[in-house]
């Protein structure tokens, strides 16, 4: 479901692009990653997306809902990816791409270049006031270590 979008962006986005904001260096999953091992990534509440690669070009995305619970798990899950309508290119302003993800109701959005080499991932942050860093995701994974130590 849409969400209704800002009249105002917030003021770290003016003059900003998708390329100034997007996570550098994303989680990536090769291309034959079965319908199993990614049910399993998206056991983590942090995981919107994931990203099917091959020598560094991204074939195709997976979200929760492309991996309907009736398929087999032992599939390639690319089967069941999708391109449209979940990649932006570096240079479209932040301020837009935070609406469009807005009105479209999602998180993340793959960052590509016209040969469809990945450049990296724009993650909304869950308050949906701004964007995931490097930064934000590195804090989180040594929290998870420091849990389980």
């Amino acid at each position: 479901m849409p969400v209704p979008t800002p009249q105002v962006a917030p003021p770290e986005l003016i003059d900003k692009t998708v390329g100034d904001v997007l996570v550098r260096q994303p989680t990536t999953l090769p291309i034959d990653t079965s319908v199993d091992q990614a049910r399993a990534c998206f056991a983590d509440d942090h995981v919107h997306m994931l990203l099917l690669t091959e020598s560094g070009r991204l074939i195709g995305t997976l979200v929760r809902t492309d991996l309907r619970t009736d398929l087999d798990g032992t599939d390639t899950a690319l089967t069941h990816s999708h391109m449209s309508g979940r990649t932006v290119t570096a240079d479209l302003p932040a301020e837009q791409a935070l609406r469009l993800l807005l009105t479209r109701g999602q998180r993340r959005l793959a960052v590509v270049v016209d040969d469809g080499t990945l450049t990296g991932l724009l993650c909304l942050k869950r308050r949906l006031t701004g964007f995931c860093t490097d930064t934000d995701i590195a804090a989180r994974a040594a929290e998870r270590v420091a849990r389980s130590e």
